[in-house]
């Protein structure tokens, strides 16, 4: 059964980090959208409704009979029953919208349904990038019984210390954690297969750290934290999420933040989480083309794909950075930095596309990643059109 993810309504409200991707491709607990419910719904035959400039990077969907869903939240036991079971021409409904539906995409419409059932538990959904940090803990424990009901976990090494329960926590095959402390009594541990935690660290649960990634000597981890495939963290972090292939290696604070892939904080760069006087934070929407009250007192950086920091650079309480920035000047730079930024500070020129996309190659190619035709069309319609 191919799985159609649509962006629904939801692809501009996720900007920045959707310019480079489907809503379903983004990451919170331990997994993507996508994967999470491939895992949840058996099957790798999946495909993605979303903007026409991306769709040549995430396939169409076949026209066959398919089951559409809007991925970008966690299904209750029950709800998960009802999505499986759904028949051509059923679909169901949360808040007014469609969430699922058995449906042909060779002539989908809604003349397709013949049946709506409206859902009225309530479902944790994802509307907006702070959501990914906020309701992070509540999605890392969802996958960790979905990764790891019913398997062994390799033994934590008598080098470390440890506090909490032993089953809150998960090693995968070939990873490596020597003379740090774990602790889980605030929540799940998960390290991802190859995997690796450094001398000297200090971890403090909720934390899932993926396949192929380091938390660097010293690193202090506070949940809850998630940092995607291939990335390097060290320094101090609190309650953040790392898409994958990106690095926070060095020293200095980051909390309360979603950073995509392929970015890189330079030395010593620091993040604001709290406002001097504890206000709620303000962060720029890019549907409203203007800041707009989160409601949260804390909330740091959202930076999209292929962006990058000098050494001490220090970001404002609720900033948000576009893709492909290079920030470098002295001072703060402003809430909003904008794609393709070269300095981040406002009104500085853009960073030239082709310079750009010879930096994203090469950043791809240290992870045998390719840039392609296709990834350079993306940039360019973005810095084009934003």
């Amino acid at each position: 059964m191919q799985l159609v993810f649509s962006d629904a309504q939801f692809w501009e409200d996720f900007l920045p980090l959707t310019f480079t991707r489907p809503v379903a491709e983004m990451r919170c607990g331990m997994l993507t959208f996508s994967e999470r419910w491939q895992k949840l719904l058996d099957t790798s035959e999946i495909s993605f409704i979303t903007e026409d400039f991306l769709q040549e990077k995430f396939r169409k969907p076949e026209p066959v009979e398919s089951l559409f869903i809007v991925p970008n939240f966690l299904p209750t036991e029950n709800v998960l029953v009802q999505i499986k079971d759904l028949k051509a021409g059923e679909a169901l409904v949360y808040e007014n919208e469609l969430l699922a539906a058995k449906v042909n995409m060779d002539r989908f419409s809604l003349n397709q349904i013949g049946k709506m059932t409206d859902i009225h538990e309530e479902l944790l959904f994802f509307k907006q990038p702070t959501d990914l940090f906020s309701y992070n803990e509540k999605a890392i424990d969802f996958d960790f019984e979905l990764l790891t009901k019913g398997r062994r976990s390799q033994e934590l090494s008598e080098t470390n210390g440890f506090l909490g329960n032993a089953d809150d926590l998960f090693i995968e095959e070939g990873a490596s954690v020597e003379f740090s402390t774990l602790n889980t009594r605030t929540g799940k541990i998960y390290i991802g297969k190859n995997a690796e935690v450094m001398e000297g660290c200090n971890l403090r649960g909720p934390i899932a750290l993926c396949e192929e990634s380091k938390f660097n000597l010293g690193a202090k981890i506070y949940g809850a934290t998630t940092i995607g495939p291939h990335s390097k963290v060290g320094g101090e972090v609190n309650n953040i999420v790392i898409f994958g292939y990106s690095n926070k290696a060095h020293d200095g604070f980051l909390g309360n933040s979603v950073i995509g892939e392929w970015c890189n904080l330079g030395a010593d760069t620091n993040s604001s989480n709290l406002k001097n006087n504890y206000a709620t934070v303000k962060l720029w929407n890019y549907r409203s083309k203007r800041f707009a009250d989160t409601g949260l007192q804390f909330a740091g950086l959202i930076m999209g794909d292929h962006s990058k920091t000098a050494i001490n650079t220090q970001f404002n309480t609720g900033t948000v950075v576009g893709v492909a920035a290079n920030i470098f000047k002295s001072g703060f730079p402003p809430n909003l930095i904008e794609s393709f930024s070269w300095g981040g500070m406002k009104g500085d020129e853009k960073f030239k596309l082709e310079k750009a996309c010879e930096v994203a190659e090469k950043a791809m190619a240290r992870r045998k990643i390719p840039f392609t035709e296709v990834d350079r069309n993306i940039l360019k319609y973005i810095y084009l059109e934003y």
